[in-house]
This record gives C-alpha cells, sequence and structure tokens, in this order.
C-alpha cells in the first residue's frame, strides 16, 4: 500500500468531533437529568458515580424508599410524621445502593446539591473519595457543616462543580428528529413479513 493511500495523521479523518462534553460535565448533566425522576414537589436532586477510569457505576435522584407510595411530600406540618424529612431517601444513599459493581472505592459522586450530614456518612462508608458538588444552597446550616467536617476528617475531597458550557440541553423531540431524517427507511416491525 503506498503511503498517499493512508491520510496524514493531521487530516480530519484523524480529529474527533469539537464541542464534546467534557467528561465532569458529562456527569454532572446525568446527575440533573437523574433528578428529573424525583417526585419531590420542593427540590429534586441528583447524583452520578463513576470510576476514576471514566465508567459510570451508578445512578440515583431523591425519592421514597421502594413500595412506600404513599408517604407525604409536605415540609411544613408540625407534626413530623407528616413531613418529608423522616422518609425519604437522598440521592446520595439511592446512588450507593443502585451501584452495578461489588463497590464504589475510589470513586466520584457528582450531586446537584451538596451532600448532607447523612449522605456524608455513606459516601465515606463506601469508600468515595471525591464528591464534585453543584450547588451548596444550604452551607450555613449545621447538617452541612457536619457533613464537610465529616468528610474533611475522612479525606474526602470536595470540589465545587464550575461547568465548561453555559447550558447542556437535549431536548427530545429535537434529537428524534435529527436520527429519523439521518436513518435509512426501513419496514417498522408491523409492516415486515415474517419468514417461515
Amino acid at each position: 500500500m503506498s503511503e498517499s493511500a493512508t491520510p496524514a495523521p493531521e487530516s480530519d479523518e484523524y480529529r474527533g468531533r469539537e464541542g464534546v462534553l467534557k467528561w465532569d460535565d458529562y456527569c454532572m448533566a446525568i446527575a440533573f437529568l437523574s433528578a428529573q425522576r424525583s417526585k419531590d414537589p420542593s427540590t429534586q436532586v441528583g447524583a452520578c458515580i463513576a470510576y476514576e477510569d471514566k465508567r459510570i457505576v451508578s445512578t440515583g435522584y431523591n425519592d421514597m424508599p421502594n413500595n412506600c407510595d404513599n408517604l407525604p411530600w409536605g415540609k411544613g406540618d408540625p407534626d413530623k410524621l407528616n413531613n418529608k424529612y423522616v422518609y425519604v431517601c437522598h440521592a446520595e444513599l439511592n446512588a450507593v445502593l443502585n451501584k452495578n459493581s461489588t463497590d464504589v472505592k475510589n470513586c466520584t459522586i457528582y450531586v446537584s446539591l451538596f451532600p448532607c450530614n447523612e449522605c456524608a456518612k455513606v459516601i465515606i462508608q463506601s469508600g468515595i473519595k471525591k464528591v464534585m458538588y453543584y450547588a451548596d444552597k444550604y452551607q450555613d446550616s449545621p447538617k452541612v457543616k457536619a457533613s464537610k467536617i465529616m468528610l474533611e476528617e475522612a479525606g474526602v475531597r470536595f470540589i465545587q462543580h464550575e461547568p465548561n458550557l453555559d447550558k447542556i440541553v437535549n431536548a427530545l423531540s429535537e434529537t428524534k428528529e435529527m436520527y429519523v431524517k439521518s436513518r435509512v427507511d426501513t419496514p417498522t416491525t408491523s409492516e415486515r413479513k415474517l419468514d417461515d
């Protein structure tokens, strides 16, 4: 084969697409997408756990425990048993429990909201070594202060995520149109005739 038949490394055939999501943006976007599964009317939180070698091992969002569909989502009732706080499972807990690997040691957890003290315990006990968080709106609360004390004591780094993009949009209807226009028209399953 002649040298001219092999494209030079500088050619466009050797370059990937520009504008690809950075890894941290990708994982944080998955955390935000996961948060959209939450039924909580006031605060939707999502989490994504990934290994150092850039493999996602779990996601989670704040929700009630499995099969507990009739618990309250309110938060202002004087009776604590009529408030969500005593029932809800936070995104971080669900992400650790949902893992698709034997453990999450040395992983990074990406969360849309800084973890509370209870979630910090789960993070520490599970072996996660880094927390990437987006917002810290409860930073002055005792729960978040305690969380930071425990994370620091355990050697778990926490870093506020600074996105590389202003927004990430995935309008499903637009995405569908892109793939429908680019695919070869083939009969649907209902239009195909099965061979005997």
